[in-house]
């Protein structure tokens, strides 16, 4: 099958690129690099430097003719949708819409779509997991983005028949995570332990997240490939078990065992105390369900970036 991941030099698009290719298909990627790295990108893949708002864009779908889009290309900060909402809405939903009328141009049969769970849903109670019934309470404009393009798939679909399938994420970790900037809490941690910083934790630390790991995402992704669509497909992507930031500190400093403990700083405004995502539709529609524990995941997300850090020294050092 021929396939275009759109942020396929990023974090989880890398990774997704490296399962579609481990499952036999052909795989292009579209990538403007400001976020993602090219040597995030497999040799067996075809890199296309291109920013999806770009009219070039046309001739990539043109060239590649891809069946499937995978569609990861966005604007990932929160913060910088709350200082900056008109860049995240240039991104994340007119970006989008030129990856869906490229599609539809040249018939682009499916398409899946990285969305959001925690942000789209808002606040959870605690102790409950949210499912796609949950009402969507988007609280920055990074979500409210997210939620605007499934709402544009739908149109999409009903239109022209394209095939949609939307993966709300949890919240996702594991290697190639960028540390910096806006990240994951957990490449956060990694990154200050090797670095022998003090990590901070934020509030109390009784914040509740759903980690779920990147392996595990890309196996989802895998299984929206095939998954009957001739309906709407909308499914969360989470282990449906929430993890407070001081239990995942507890948890991590088991493995990387660093010399120093966190620091707490005031609660930042806006944070969701409690949000956790019900992986049950996507068990019952596609097959899918988490794998790897957290502490798994966390063993080898750590070694993955220690790995990576002795790699950097030995550069430094030549």
């Amino acid at each position: 099958m021929r396939i275009l991941v759109t942020g396929g030099a990023g974090f989880i698009g890398s990774n997704v690129v490296d399962g579609f290719l481990a499952d036999g298909h052909d795989v292009a990627v579209v990538d403007d690099l400001s976020a993602g790295s090219a040597a995030n990108v497999s040799r067996r893949a075809r890199l296309h430097r291109v920013d999806i708002r770009s009219a070039d864009l046309d001739a990539v779908f043109a060239s590649e003719r891809p069946e499937v889009v995978s569609h990861h290309a966005a604007q990932v900060s929160v913060r910088r949708s709350v200082e900056e909402p008109i860049v995240d809405a240039d991104v994340n939903v007119l970006g989008s819409l030129n990856v869906l009328e490229a599609a539809r141009r040249h018939g682009v049969r499916r398409v899946i779509f990285a969305s959001t769970g925690g942000a789209i849903y808002g606040e959870m109670e605690p102790g409950t997991a949210a499912d796609e019934h949950h009402p969507c309470r988007p609280r920055s404009p990074y979500a409210i983005a997210k939620l605007a393009v499934e709402h544009y798939l739908e149109g999409y679909r009903m239109a022209g028949g394209l095939e949609t399938v939307v993966l709300r994420y949890a919240n996702v970790y594991g290697p190639r995570q960028d540390p910096h900037g806006e990240a994951g809490v957990i490449a956060i941690f990694i990154q200050r332990i090797l670095g022998g910083l003090t990590p901070v934790i934020y509030g109390d630390g009784e914040q509740v997240r759903d980690f779920v790991y990147v392996g595990d995402v890309v196996c989802a992704n895998m299984a929206a490939l095939g998954v009957p669509a001739a309906e709407p497909v909308v499914v969360n992507v989470g282990t449906g078990r929430g993890t407070s930031i001081n239990a995942l500190w507890r948890a991590l400093a088991a493995i990387a065992q660093p010399g120093i403990g966190p620091y707490h700083e005031p609660a930042r405004a806006g944070d969701i105390l409690c949000s956790v995502l019900d992986p049950g539709r996507a068990t019952a529609m596609m097959g899918w369900r988490p794998e790897v524990a957290l502490e798994d995941g966390l063993r080898r997300t750590w070694e993955w970036f220690k790995a990576a850090a002795a790699r950097e020294q030995e550069k430094a050092a030549v």
